[in-house]
């Protein structure tokens, strides 16, 4: 009769076990994958951006921090693959990339020239419609036109089709909504940015260690590191010619943000002396 007011064993073993679940749960959540709001914080996104929303910007308060991390659950690898320096070395680049693409700065610019990323959504002074009559898979719809949009500055239909498709929405149709809608903009930079498209690999893939070059790309010197993203992005252009002005300018938005995050660049930053791909 003594024991009668005991709490039997197991309950008590039972009731420990429960006390430490909740414990568990939060360890194995900061063990696992972060959100990549982890790695750059809204005043770290501000502090790249600094100019994107001035008065002289096409495009501002049209890349709010918000947007882009909505567009980033879409790809839930984005940052969040290999070790923590690798994954900010990662967001770092596209930033470097997308703020190239949509520069606003020059020599003599406020807070110098790699301060202004993301001032424009739509190219200027576009020379074409930007579409390729060749390409049957994805056929131009008539009167559209596939000039750069959004802060990849995504360009012809047969980009503006698979992303599209990809995303959800009619790119050959409606191509105006990239530089219409936010979150669908940084949605088509960040699908260029993790798809691969033969005999291209994916920037992604490049970016975090898991590119593979082939003897194709060994024999035109492509080797891994930012260089070889630019080459994926515009290479045609921009590659294969010593000290570009387009590649310097990618190099330093790079270089800026790689600081921002307190991160190396890697090596092989440029694409001087790589052969673009056909």
């Amino acid at each position: 009769m003594e024991f009668s007011n005991l709490i039997p064993f197991s309950l008590i073993f039972f009731t420990i076990l429960l006390s430490f679940a909740p414990n568990r749960v939060v360890e194995a959540r900061k063990g696992g994958v972060s959100p990549i709001s982890h790695l750059i914080s809204e005043s770290l996104y501000n502090s790249l951006f600094l100019h994107k929303d001035d008065n002289a910007c096409p495009a501002r308060n049209f890349y709010p921090y918000n947007a882009f991390i909505e567009a980033t659950k879409c790809f839930p690898k984005f940052g969040n693959t290999g070790d923590l320096i690798t994954r900010k070395r990662e967001i770092a680049a596209f930033l470097a990339q997308i703020s190239h693409e949509t520069t606003g700065g020059w020599a003599t610019a406020p807070d110098g020239p790699y301060a202004w990323g993301l001032c424009f959504k739509e190219e200027i002074n576009p020379q074409s419609n930007y579409c390729d009559s060749t390409n049957t898979q994805w056929p131009c719809f008539p009167g559209k036109s596939y000039f750069g949009r959004g802060p990849i500055q995504l360009s012809w239909n047969y980009n503006y089709g698979p992303a599209g498709k990809a995303l959800g929405f009619d790119g050959l149709r409606n191509p105006e909504i990239v530089s219409n809608n936010s979150v669908i903009a940084f949605k088509t930079g960040l699908w260029f940015w993790m798809t691969e498209q033969r005999p291209k690999p994916s920037c992604h893939d490049v970016m975090i260690g898991k590119y593979k070059p082939t003897a194709a790309d060994l024999a035109a010197n492509r080797t891994a590191g930012y260089g070889l993203v630019t080459n994926i992005i515009n290479g045609g252009l921009e590659c294969g010619r010593p000290d570009d002005a387009r590649v310097n300018s990618r190099i330093g938005f790079f270089k800026r943000y790689a600081q921002l995050f307190n991160v190396d660049t890697g090596p092989n930053l440029d694409c001087a002396n790589q052969q673009p791909f056909n």
